[in-house]
């Protein structure tokens, strides 16, 4: 036990080991979250609070739940599989797969990417006949799934005016479709599994009782549905260990709702919050810059980070003319540093969006400077990936009308 608690700061040995009551731990900035969220379940599994098949964490990413699997089965003699650690979505879709007859939806149901689901939107207006320039598919693709998102289903929208009702048939028009086809998109996931649990008692009560402790990371960017669908679950016994950051939520055009955590302390009735202010990724003048900014964020729960790293290297702003400007300024930052003996594989290059890369890149090209670019299409995303899939989802489900139009004219047979 004490190997498992070693190295351990004070605020996060309170966070992990306290005792069995709803929690909220404000995390800052590179404060060892992913650490307290994994040692917890470590600590409750090693103190026979829960056995590894009680285990319900949510992550909001695939690779940030690989990452809590694979250091707990570095702290503890366990076997992971069989564990319920995962996305929100990933865990809808395995607890869909187990109940589908309950759910209403075939044992194959298949699921609905962004770009497959805009394409399932773009050919139910053609069969409609609807305008596409009067109603856009991506706008009406964020509308379906920002009422999703906030738990209704067509017959709950409020329609005040003429285009907002043919909105709402539309998306009516389109669910018909999904079900007839027997897929889901991603935010019905979530939907149709909050609405199985929420009329099914047996179903839920089953699942109240194997998850008496449910443990949540990147708290913050929990949309209104996520949360009802973590608070039915929890019901009255469980335990909700919230692990979050309100100074980092991003996801709002997403649905996200950063009062989720203001939500959380009332009515969960949460004793003290633990705030987890040391940081271990950055030197102190990176912090500074960072605290000075976030302090006029508004209905910030508050925190200030800090950090015994020392001072770092001064933080340097160049504003340019263009990006074409921003681009030479930096390859020729980036031969200084060559000049000075760094290697370029120690130099790494930041930009918020895709699209700034071309510049970039070809500054970097223009001036022979090599260099390797991280992201890009993940595999599952590439066309030839996503053409063998729709091929297979076909043999399983002749009535996916979606992966039937991705691949009936590919290869190219003139239809």
């Amino acid at each position: 036990m004490s190997t498992l608690l070693s190295g351990l700061n004070p605020e996060q040995l309170a966070a992990v080991t306290l005792p069995r009551q709803h929690a909220l731990i404000l995390a800052g900035a590179g404060s060892g979250k992913t650490r307290v969220l994994t040692t917890r379940i470590a600590w409750l599994i090693a103190t026979r609070q829960m056995t590894p098949q009680q285990v319900l964490a949510v992550t909001f990413t695939n690779k940030a739940a690989r990452e809590m699997l694979a250091r707990l089965t570095a702290m503890l003699p366990i076997n992971a599989r069989g564990m319920w650690i995962g996305t929100f979505h990933g865990l809808c879709n395995r607890l869909l797969r187990a109940h589908h007859r309950d759910a209403g939806l075939p044992q194959l149901f298949q699921i609905l990417d962004s770009a497959d689901q805009l394409s399932a939107i773009k050919r139910l207006l053609k069969a409609l006949n609807v305008d596409d320039e009067k109603y856009p598919p991506r706008e009406l693709q964020h509308f379906i799934n920002g009422q999703k998102e906030a738990g209704l289903r067509p017959s709950a929208v409020e329609a005040w005016d003429g285009y907002t009702k043919k909105r709402v048939e539309l998306y009516e028009a389109y669910e018909t479709q999904c079900n007839k086809e027997g897929v889901v998109d991603f935010a019905e996931l979530l939907l149709r599994c909050y609405e199985l649990l929420a009329r099914n008692e047996a179903l839920r009560r089953h699942y109240q009782e194997r998850f008496r402790h449910i443990l949540v990371d990147e708290f913050q960017d929990t949309n209104v549905l996520q949360y009802k669908w973590l608070k039915l679950l929890t019901g009255e016994d469980g335990c909700l260990f919230c692990v979050g950051d309100d100074d980092q939520s991003i996801y709002a055009f997403r649905g996200a709702e950063v009062g989720n955590m203001r939500d959380f302390e009332r009515e969960f009735k949460v004793a003290n919050v633990i705030r987890l202010e040391q940081n271990y990724r950055s030197h102190g003048n990176i912090l500074d810059a960072a605290n000075a900014i976030i302090k006029h964020n508004e209905n910030r729960l508050g925190k200030n980070l800090w950090t015994d790293a020392g001072a770092g290297e001064p933080i340097r702003v160049f504003e340019a003319y263009s990006d074409l400007d921003e681009a030479r300024w930096i390859v020729e930052e980036i031969k200084a540093l060559a000049r000075d003996g760094h290697a370029r594989s120690e130099i790494a290059l930041l930009y918020r969006a895709n699209a700034q890369s071309r510049v970039l890149e070809h500054a970097l090209f223009s001036a022979g400077l090599p260099y390797r670019v991280y992201g890009g299409l993940r595999f599952f995303e590439r066309q030839e990936i996503k053409h063998a899939l729709a091929y297979l989802r076909l043999i399983a489900n002749p009535d996916d009308d979606t992966s039937f139009a991705r691949v009936v004219n590919f290869p190219t047979r003139g239809i």
